[in-house]
């Protein structure tokens, strides 16, 4: 797994904690789950809904933080954190990030 995409303590971690056969039930669960939280982000971002736009991020950025998936957490916290955009360049650099670290996290569930 990339460290820069996901905490490999972290995630082992959690495994050893949890169970790997849990650990995989919340990633599978986080993979179905954060198309909507992701849908969620934009409908504010369009809807210049500034509350519902760090709420949103808000979650993103939690549920990564479980897994370690340091890159995704930390664009999300940034977005969190920040007044509503202007344009949607974060969202754009938050799915590439998601993109990258969804292909860590199913790899690593099959390793």
């Amino acid at each position: 797994m990339t460290d820069a995409l996901v905490d490999e303590a972290v995630f082992t971690e959690l495994a050893d904690a949890m169970g790997a056969e849990f650990a995989a039930e919340l990633v599978d669960t986080f993979l179905s789950e954060a198309p909507g939280m992701f849908a969620e982000l934009r409908a504010a971002f369009v809807g210049r809904d500034a509350d519902n736009y760090r709420r949103a991020a808000h979650s993103i950025k939690s549920n990564a933080d479980v897994f370690g998936a340091r890159a995704l957490a930390d664009q999300a916290r940034a977005m969190e954190m920040s007044e509503l955009p202007e344009n949607d360049t974060a969202i754009a650099t938050l799915d590439a990030i998601y993109a990258d670290t969804s292909a860590a996290l199913k790899a690593r569930l099959h390793d």
